[in-house]
């Protein structure tokens, strides 16, 4: 069983997945942001940077599902590999922070890749409103996370929306975190842990 968490940033994804794995004895599989050697330099000038930056998550991402792929236990993932390809890479597209080559390269890449990868079983979806994604941003203190603006937030939050109304790749659960605080608050926590348990 595969269970990814998806959602803008500052959703939650990672502390959810932290906690879920946890609780349901599942192996957490996390983005690797630490490690990222573009994140610094894509955020202080994201047209120089985004292509490399894209394609550095999306080989990390590959390489995670297919070591998922070999292992035979239940995981829990920290963001999709559908993310990328079809929230931020196209979002910098349309910013003209990645040139139209870059992208449709980028694009056939991903294509490539998603015939070798399945599918999460389950996809939960953190849905979140602006105000609370900049609230948990500048409550973690993310030093390269502090240009993020309100305009390239909202626009992400746009696809995210749009792309979570056309999935069908599998089970879906959508779950409103604007008024849960799940990290906090044991009840908000049991709560998505209930509704996760009803879809397994």
């Amino acid at each position: 069983m595969r269970i990814a968490i998806a959602g803008n940033i500052g959703a939650g994804k990672t502390s959810l997945t932290k906690q879920l794995s946890k609780s349901l004895k599942y192996k957490p599989y996390y983005e690797d942001v630490i490690a990222n050697p573009y994140l610094d330099d894509f955020y202080n000038h994201m047209e120089r940077w985004s292509f490399n930056l894209q394609i550095y998550f999306l080989n990390s991402r590959f390489k995670q599902l297919v070591a998922i792929d070999k292992v035979n236990e239940n995981v829990i993932q920290d963001r999709t590999i559908y993310e990328d390809a079809f929230i931020f890479a196209p979002n910098l597209n349309s910013m003209g922070l990645m040139t139209q080559r870059d992208y449709d390269n980028y694009l056939s890449l991903f294509d490539t890749m998603l015939n070798l990868v399945k599918p999460p079983d389950l996809l939960v979806y953190l849905q979140s409103s602006i105000p609370n994604l900049v609230n948990k941003i500048h409550k973690r203190g993310r030093d390269y996370e502090k240009t993020i603006s309100i305009e390239y937030l909202s626009r992400l939050n746009e696809r995210y929306e749009a792309w979570i109304t056309n999935y069908n790749s599998g089970n879906l659960l959508k779950v409103n975190v604007d008024d849960l605080d799940f990290v906090e608050n044991k009840t908000d926590y049991e709560t998505i842990l209930e509704l996760i348990k009803k879809e397994l």
